[in-house]
């Protein structure tokens, strides 16, 4: 228990040390897990690559659905047909080029190259999201690298896969099918689980709002396993599905991304923990340099090539290219990936591992900090026409010292046919909003509530209690629920009515009221006397009209 204290404790400094540096936050999480592993200050044996696989994929469908989450639909859409790009035609480029300099400069068999090239070709979605969103990039660039990152791990899973397989590797035109296969499976799964999610949390009212945010994971999770079973790309399925329900408007958004934020966070500090204690770290000096080498053409031939060659029917500035050839980060990802051919007992899969492993620490801590002043020397800038996010729904009311009041008028509250000034609110509080009929709006004082109406009061904190004792007396008493003594129900300045004045006081009213409902059936009937006679006099008038047109 110590232990975990002391990790958890750790991991919150490092999530602040990450978003004050700008570093990715997997350097961090790394760390601690080689100080927990083999040579660090726990000499903890773990070396079970197998677990380490499957918690690595569960966590990674927890981060992609927290990315499609906060992915915008207005941003990724022009992006899309060149992450989709990127994420066919560059990562076979990347594979080629990255392999073969893996084969002849480093010395590795032509199998373990291709692992290698396949492995290094996905970028990181977590460190892709936790970096470029710190990042002042036009929206079409981000748009195509945070779509890059949530497609291209389908087919670089599938060339991993397939190279790690005992035996012979199948041909380039059936790995090419079944690309295209798992995509088109996963892409229709994705939008399927994602459109049917969002229409029913918005028709089915759940009992809670703690529900919707694990209603929403829930349904991104379901994407995944649904894709899987069908020998499709469950990556894509739960990054499409999470994407439209991150656009979908449903009830209350602000908790909902927050707990997924939160869920995202823990799931990439688990995840890198586990993989810095798989690693041994004096096993890493001897690969120490065959991996820069590889990074090194990865990053300087292999990156710039992909994003060149598979964006050139797109009319981009060279400049933003060149952005992207560097911004290709890698991270827990590729790492995931090398623990395949390890589970798949391929000969030189520790190797593999440990290149993988130190690429990515090396490349990571190069990239990621250098990635704004790359931006800056490139004049790269966010456009400052685009209106940008203030996040108000996401202010908490406690921040604000306020509350916020939800009230639903059920069919046989008395609170029916009150106007909203009659509801006589402490200073303080007031109805913001009414919804009604599906559509909402801002009420006057004059406005009328009715049954099935929705209220949003809004209320600070010294009078919180006070309007909601106000509000419960008035759908219990209606508009005279202060005057007809029901508790709590009097508006501030007047004081209950007790003891043997009660008798009296109701009777006063009641006479009151019978007074007032006969004045308004007498205004009633002369007014209706008066559009009777109205009606007459015109009629009248033009039947005098028609005689006289018949006697000329």
């Amino acid at each position: 228990m110590l232990v975990c204290s002391l990790v958890l404790l750790v991991a919150v400094a490092a999530v602040r040390i990450s978003s004050r540096s700008g570093l990715p936050s997997l350097l961090l999480y790394l760390g601690i897990g080689i100080a927990l592993g083999q040579d660090g200050f726990f000499d903890v044996k773990f070396d079970n690559a197998e677990l380490t696989q499957v918690i690595g994929y569960a966590a990674l469908v927890v981060i992609l659905a927290e990315g499609g989450l906060g992915t915008k639909w207005k941003e990724v859409k022009p992006a899309l047909p060149a992450a989709v790009m990127l994420s066919l035609v560059g990562v076979g480029i990347s594979v080629g080029v990255t392999a073969a300099g893996a084969h002849y400069l480093v010395g590795l068999e032509w199998r373990q190259a291709l692992i290698i090239g396949a492995v290094v070709s996905s970028t990181d979605a977590a460190a892709v999201f936790s970096v470029l969103r710190k990042v002042p990039l036009p929206a079409r660039v981000t748009g195509v690298l945070e779509a890059e990152s949530g497609f291209n791990d389908a087919p670089v899973v599938i060339l991993v896969v397939a190279f790690s397989t005992v035996g012979e590797v199948d041909s380039w035109y059936v790995l090419i099918g079944e690309i295209a296969l798992e995509l088109a499976i996963g892409a229709a799964v994705g939008i399927a689980v994602g459109w049917l999610g969002s229409w029913g949390l918005r028709h089915v009212a759940l009992p809670a709002s703690g529900l919707y945010p694990i209603a929403v994971m829930a349904i991104a999770v379901s994407a995944y396993a649904a894709g899987a079973m069908l020998h499709g790309s469950g990556f894509l399925a739960v990054y499409l599905a999470s994407m439209i329900l991150g656009n979908a408007k449903l009830p209350h958004w602000p908790a909902t991304r927050g707990f997924a934020d939160g869920l995202g966070w823990l799931a990439q500090i688990g995840m890198f923990v586990l993989l810095g204690l798989l690693v041994t770290p004096h096993d890493l000096l001897d690969d120490f340099w065959p991996a820069v080498v590889v990074g090194l053409v990865l990053t300087v031939v292999a990156r710039p090539l992909e994003v060149f060659i598979s964006l050139l029917p797109f009319r981009l500035p060279w400049q933003e290219k060149a952005l992207m050839s560097w911004a290709g980060l890698r991270g827990a990802v590729p790492i995931i990936l090398a623990t395949i051919p390890m589970v798949s007992g391929i000969e030189g899969s520790t190797r593999v591992f440990n290149i993988v492993f130190v690429l990515v620490i090396v490349y990571t801590l190069i990239q990621g900090p250098t990635l704004p002043w790359l931006a800056k020397a490139l004049n790269i800038k966010d456009d400052p026409s685009e209106a940008s996010d203030l996040g108000i729904e996401s202010a908490p009311l406690e921040r604000l010292r306020g509350h916020l009041l939800s009230v639903a008028i059920p069919a046989k509250s008395k609170m029916h046919g009150v106007e909203v000034g009659e509801l006589r609110m402490p200073a303080g509080a007031a109805v913001t909003l009414v919804v009604r009929d599906d559509k909402s709006f801002v009420p006057a004082p004059s406005t009328v509530l009715r049954r099935g109406d929705e209220l949003l009061v809004v209320a600070t904190d010294p009078v919180r209690d006070a309007a909601e004792a106000r509000l419960r007396a008035v759908a219990e008493g209606g508009k005279l629920a202060g005057w007809l003594g029901t508790p709590g129900g009097h508006p501030t300045g007047h004081e209950d009515l007790t003891g043997p004045h009660v008798a009296g006081a109701l009777k006063a009213v009641k006479k009151l009221g019978r007074a007032d409902e006969a004045k308004k059936r007498d205004s009633a009937k002369r007014e209706n006397a008066k559009r009777l006679a109205a009606k007459r006099e015109a009629a009248g008038r033009e039947a005098q009209q028609h005689d006289t047109k018949a006697h000329h």
